[in-house]
């Protein structure tokens, strides 16, 4: 694909992903990477950051560090995800990522079919692209593997967020239940609704008030 991307005439061609959606707790984190304009070949076994051992996700991520023309890392709290939903914090997220690099790309490759960047990014979509985009799959590794650390250094060991990375985990949903959301869970998710003695805490968007209004649920 990059290769493709530089034929029909790019130059500085930014693979886009990001970690952390489907989690309960935490940030969503968006990597970065810039391919090289040479395109040395990758660290071996490079591919999606979910196909991968911890220890090797970890190995992969140190070389990339080196391999890639520039690469960068964006997040958004879970509070901007309670307040703007999903889809505009993966954006918030990705212009921060770009916005970080030192080489601003005239084309990004996106992880899936859903364009959540727009402009004035020159946005690529491509299914698997984790898979199948040397870009994408750094950019997944970065992101999972820097997001795996900040997870683990959060504490809160009830939660198990050091495993689990905030994702739902028998561990996870036993200290919900008990101890009820820490600051660092998405309080507008929908495990609340299976927590009655903490259902009053879920956060819910108003659809007739401006975006990113919300109230609390009684």
């Amino acid at each position: 694909m990059e290769r493709l991307l530089r034929a029909a005439g790019h130059r500085v061609i930014a693979g886009v992903d990001e970690v952390g959606r489907g989690a309960w707790a935490g940030p969503v984190v968006v990597g970065a990477a810039i391919v090289p304009p040479d395109f040395p070949p990758p660290p071996r076994g490079l591919t999606d950051s979910k196909l991968l051992t911890e220890a090797r996700r970890t190995a992969i991520a140190a070389e990339l560090a080196d391999w890639a023309a520039a690469h960068a890392l964006g997040e958004a709290t879970p509070g901007e995800i309670d307040e703007l939903g999903m889809t505009e914090a993966l954006r918030r997220a990705a212009t921060r990522a770009l916005e970080a690099l030192p080489i601003r790309p005239d084309c990004v490759i996106l992880d899936g079919k859903h364009d959540y960047l727009g402009s004035p990014w020159a946005v690529r979509t491509e299914i698997k692209a984790d898979v199948s985009c040397v870009s994408v799959a750094a950019a997944s590794v970065l992101a999972k593997v820097h997001r795996d650390a900040r997870m683990a250094a959060l504490g809160h060991e009830e939660y198990g967020f050091a495993e689990n990375a905030g994702y739902p985990s028998p561990a996870h949903q036993r200290a919900l239940a008990e101890l009820g959301p820490t600051p660092h869970h998405r309080l507008s998710w929908s495990y609340l609704d299976d927590l009655p003695r903490w259902r009053h805490l879920k956060r819910h968007r108003d659809p007739l008030a401006t975006e990113g209004q919300l109230t609390l649920g009684f």
